[in-house]
């Protein structure tokens, strides 16, 4: 809207062509804050999912090693049944 546009549809309404502006500019701002908010949650989402995949190749190699060993475990027990008892007292 040109300015002669503005000023006929604030006096038909009942309004002063500041008060226009002033919601424009809210408005503006408004959107704003959204993009905003949502460049911060996705910096946040990005940060999360890193440390979840930091977190899962930690637990991969904690279950690796727990699985080695559990299997020595399993081998020695086997071999102590097979030769016997071999640790000296």
């Amino acid at each position: 809207m040109n300015e002669a546009e503005v000023s006929a549809y604030c006096r038909e309404r009942g309004l002063y062509a500041e008060q226009i502006s002033e919601w424009r500019a809210a408005c503006e701002q408004a959107n704003d804050w959204e993009r905003h908010q949502n460049k911060q949650l996705k910096a946040i989402r990005k940060a999360d999912e890193k440390r979840i995949k930091e977190l899962e190749r930690d637990l991969k190699r904690k279950e690796k090693a727990l699985a080695e060993t559990a299997a020595l475990l399993v081998l020695r027990k086997k071999a102590q049944a097979i030769w016997g008892d071999t640790e000296e007292e």
